[in-house]
């Protein structure tokens, strides 16, 4: 059988928040089967534990939060991006203020943080979603969809009129049977524009952003001195983000996910809708004979 994963040992690193600006030590722990993912404050005076599901979203704003008794873990979608990206289903993950930090902006610094914990496998069955009929939901010109499909595959479309984003690829598609999370995703950074950093900041976001851990554009051009990593990393960077966001879920899909212009409130609203309609998924769990090729290695880290 596919069997539940945790990390072997405790490892921590520091960081600022995109967004707070504040510096975050972040501690990710092995937790026991059928935990899940949950995220602690350990800065409160009582330890408030959230998990990381779909219900517990309660801000969209740039970036994933999620919320408990009104303490709030925000941006949370790089690292759980990693998570799903190493196929991890458990995990304590705890920090001394509300923000994830942003690290380079991409997933690259949680993959490597994680693996240098260890991964290993529990002895419980691995718990999948699986699509059984299609889910969407649309605002406007905007798009997210699952739909079934023996596998996990992303396709993405975004539209951003800025010469430097014009001279790349705005669509990806990638199926992890097939392709690397680490090669072709995981690396990809965030990215936001200069001349709306001022008016994100009077409301409280982008105070802790830079060169250093986001693309940043001007009216018409890139400002980093790095190149690209990819060639079409914008979009990319929307397929990691995306890849979070569905991970709050509770468990990694089967199934294929379709998205135009899509974001995280939009992501969100899909696993809503998906939640609600007992009869458009099942929980499941496989035998390695019978798993999704994107699924099938046990002995393996997810889509590596």
């Amino acid at each position: 059988m596919l069997k539940q994963r945790t990390i072997a040992n405790p490892v921590k690193t520091v960081g600022i928040g995109l967004h707070s600006g504040r510096k975050a030590t972040l501690t990710i722990k092995p937790a026991p089967v059928n935990s899940g993912i949950q995220f602690v404050r350990v800065d409160t005076p009582e330890q408030i534990v959230i998990p990381a599901h779909a219900l517990a979203v309660c801000d969209t704003r740039l970036a994933s939060v999620i919320q408990k008794d009104g303490v709030r873990i925000s941006t949370v979608e790089h690292l759980l991006s990693a998570c799903a990206g190493l196929g991890l289903d458990n995990l304590f993950i705890e920090l001394d203020c509300e923000e994830v930090p942003i690290m380079d902006g991409s997933a690259a610094s949680f993959l490597f943080l994680i693996e240098s914990a260890g991964i290993i496998e529990q002895e419980a069955a691995r718990k999948f979603v699986i699509i059984k009929k299609a889910v969407e939901v649309r605002e406007g010109d905007k798009l997210a969809r699952l739909e079934p499909f023996f596998g996990f595959k992303l396709d993405f479309t975004i539209d951003f009129k800025h010469p430097a984003v014009d001279k790349t690829g705005q669509q990806f598609t990638v199926d992890f049977a097939e392709q690397a999370y680490r090669s072709e995703i995981g690396r990809a950074r965030t990215f936001g524009f200069a001349h709306e950093v001022e008016a994100l900041r009077e409301i409280g976001l982008a105070r802790g952003g830079s060169l250093d851990n986001a693309i940043v554009l001007d009216e018409h051009r890139i400002l980093n001195n790095e190149e690209l990593r990819y060639e079409d990393e914008f979009v990319r960077h929307k397929i990691l983000d995306a890849i979070g966001d569905l991970y709050l879920v509770g468990h990694p899909i089967v199934g294929a996910f379709i998205a135009e212009k899509s974001g995280h409130a939009l992501n969100n609203a899909l696993l809503r809708k998906l939640l609600d309609e007992p009869s458009a998924y099942e929980i499941t769990t496989f035998v390695t004979s019978k798993a999704p090729i994107a699924y099938a290695q046990e002995s393996q880290p997810l889509f590596f």
